[in-house]
């Protein structure tokens, strides 16, 4: 299996770093041209020079945006045909402990920011008949309960189904919609967990592999559910989880 993308336009949502920088780098290596979003200016403009695009900003809570958004991506690219819904946030704490800006803030762009993202390019793809793929950038906290998660794992559970519902609606239209569940990866978005030894020693050991997760293996998972060899598979949730999710 190739996973080919030459010849499609794809857009990564929070590109800068992490798993969205991963994923991005391989699917340009895979033939795609690639387009990626940061919140900010100057990494709108790394991500531009490092792909060779138009620097893209967007903030995920600002979700009246999108139409607009969505219709200069499609006029800059010539039409984008592949969507990774990549950035989202986490406020790990306690529930007692979780306010309601901090459930607003995590649901708003790890879940509704991704819902709006995917409609407003569907509205492009379903009136020009334009086949596509989008991949949501779920976790595992969104199939199993793991402490100081609650927005988090509430905002990727969502996600998880929001991921069968628009599968559901589309598929007649050509438009596949997947979902990746990642265990615990080790980026900068992580370090702060990971870098806690007694806390980093109790989720490795829920891991029956025995190791924690590399973005390039997210990467590739994501690959495959956008390319054509995953061309009968949607609505599905990829667990990349090194078994954590098996109990």
């Amino acid at each position: 299996m190739s996973f080919d993308l030459t010849g499609k336009n794809a857009l990564v949502t929070g590109a800068t770093r992490g798993l969205g920088r991963a994923i991005a780098d391989r699917l340009a290596e895979l033939g795609a041209t690639v387009y990626g979003t940061s919140r900010d200016a100057g990494g709108a403009e790394e991500i531009g020079r490092r792909y060779g695009t138009a620097p893209l900003r967007l903030e995920l809570n600002d979700v009246e945006s999108f139409a607009s958004f969505a219709e200069d991506v499609t006029a800059a690219s010539g039409g984008i045909h592949l969507l990774v819904n990549n950035a989202g946030v986490n406020i790990p704490k306690p529930a007692v402990e979780v306010t309601p800006s901090d459930w607003n803030t995590v649901l708003g762009a790890n879940l509704t920011g991704a819902f709006f993202l995917s409609t407003a390019f569907a509205k492009h793809w379903l009136r020009t008949g334009t086949p596509a793929a989008i991949v949501n950038v779920a976790s595992q906290a969104g199939l199993v309960a793991i402490e100081e998660r609650a927005a988090y794992g509430a905002s990727k559970a969502g996600l998880i189904h929001v991921t069968k519902l628009l599968a559901l609606e589309w598929a007649r239209a050509g438009i596949r919609v997947n979902a990746v569940a990642p265990t615990f990866v080790r980026t900068e978005l992580t370090e702060s967990t990971l870098s806690r030894p007694e806390w980093a020693a109790e989720l490795l050991s829920r891991i029956p592999v025995g190791r924690f997760g590399e973005p390039r293996e997210i990467a590739d998972a994501v690959a495959y559910l956008l390319s054509d060899e995953a061309a009968l598979v949607t609505g599905h949730t990829l667990a990349v989880d090194g078994g954590y999710t098996i109990r």
